[in-house]
């Protein structure tokens, strides 16, 4: 039987210690592929992406998973799939992650048609550039997230007035949604390019944060032609499918709706919402290894 590993990280492997408390996030997306990978003869390993002793050559193809820490020991992280790639297959591809890593990627995709949150790219985020974000963006209320970054951290939410936070990292701006309060975030998983199943994410009351690390909550829905056609066409504006993807996406006053991720490095796939999802990531990994 070929092995796969499943790239997680300290802080989300069982056993951990320091196990973070959306870790349970893993142990869904574990028992959702191993059944799958087994039938096709792969035996899917969960192993901490910075765990020096193990063998990248003995695994047929890695899958990043729960790497959940890698937004703050960033090159130590890239330097890793790069000596993993040079071992076995690598999904999604390290050239794809270093694009998708930093979220000045959103201009890319801006420039292929894909409607955005208005933007503004701050990587010297001090006051007087915070401060200058209210007037820039017309608005009153905003959100500043890092450019590398996921899960929230680090992220803050201000209105015109209020104290600026330190922030040390470059970020991004853009005026609070309200939406995300009302019908909530949009997620569209796709597998090899097809799309497998969506489901709408969202806050507690009184949050805007839709991440169960904060109460936020999931729903599967069954996504509108024209919801599903805006998603599809951010997959399809990469050069090549990539074996998994996620597309985050917000109404917007139009009622179309706006790109605010395309997650390819790491992102949760939200297996309960989508059953099938462990049966077409094992027929995309077997089918790009050729099993």
């Amino acid at each position: 039987m070929r092995k796969i590993a499943y790239l997680a990280s300290r802080v989300t492997l069982p056993g951990s210690p320091i196990r973070r408390t959306d870790a349970f996030e893993h142990d869904f997306m574990m028992d959702a592929l191993r059944d799958p990978f087994e039938a096709r003869g792969l035996k899917l390993e969960d192993v901490s992406w910075d765990d020096a002793k193990v063998d990248w050559a003995s695994y047929a193809g890695v899958i990043i998973g729960t790497t959940w820490d890698y937004w703050d020991r960033l090159e130590e992280f890239l330097a890793a799939l790069d000596r993993i790639e040079a071992k076995t297959r690598l999904f999604n591809p390290s050239a794809l992650v270093r694009w998708n890593i930093r979220k000045t990627y959103l201009r890319d995709l801006e420039g292929k048609g894909a409607q955005l949150i208005p933007t503004l790219w701050l990587d010297v985020a001090d006051e007087a550039a915070a401060k200058a974000a209210f007037d820039t963006l017309g608005a009153g209320d905003v959100v500043f997230k890092r450019q590398v970054g996921a899960g929230a951290k680090d992220q803050h939410r201000v209105t015109r007035g209020e104290a600026i936070p330190e922030m040390h990292h470059p970020m991004m701006a853009q005026p609070f949604m309200p939406m995300i309060q009302t019908e909530g975030e949009l997620s569209f998983i796709f597998i090899d390019g097809s799309f497998c199943h969506a489901l709408v994410k969202r806050a507690q009351p009184g949050d805007y944060r839709i991440q169960s690390t904060y109460g936020g909550r999931e729903e599967k829905i069954t996504p509108s032609a024209d919801d599903l056609t805006s998603a599809k066409a951010i997959i399809a504006a990469l050069d090549e499918p990539p074996l998994y993807g996620r597309v985050d996406m917000l109404r917007g006053a139009d009622g179309g709706l706006l790109l605010m991720e395309l997650e390819v490095i790491e992102p949760y796939l939200y297996p309960v919402e989508g059953p099938e999802l462990g049966e077409r990531m094992a027929a995309g990994v077997a089918r790009r290894l050729g099993v």
